[in-house]
């Protein structure tokens, strides 16, 4: 059995991310994380939250990590980036 599955979050609708998270705990796994940065931060909530609340009421949030990460812009310049970590467990 696979100890994490990570998943990364973008530009897709929130319920595409709440389906990617069903799938994985279904394979199953025991936990997952959901990873995301800047604007998909809330995105990435949303999908942690409608999982937990709507679909699967036995998944908890475990641990929340936040952060900054340096990021290249195309000019040159560095840009500070927010990052969040949502590791969610089975009960």
């Amino acid at each position: 059995m696979e100890d994490n599955a990570v998943i990364f979050v973008g530009d897709k609708p929130v319920m595409n991310y709440v389906l990617a998270v069903m799938t994985q705990f279904n394979k199953p796994v025991s936990t997952v994380t959901l990873k995301a940065r800047g604007r998909a931060i809330s995105r990435a909530v949303d999908a942690a939250e409608i999982t937990r609340n709507r679909f699967m009421l036995n998944i908890i949030v475990k641990n929340i990590t936040i952060g900054t990460e340096a990021i290249q812009s195309e000019d040159g310049k560095t840009v500070n980036v927010s990052s969040m970590e949502i590791l969610l467990a089975k009960t």
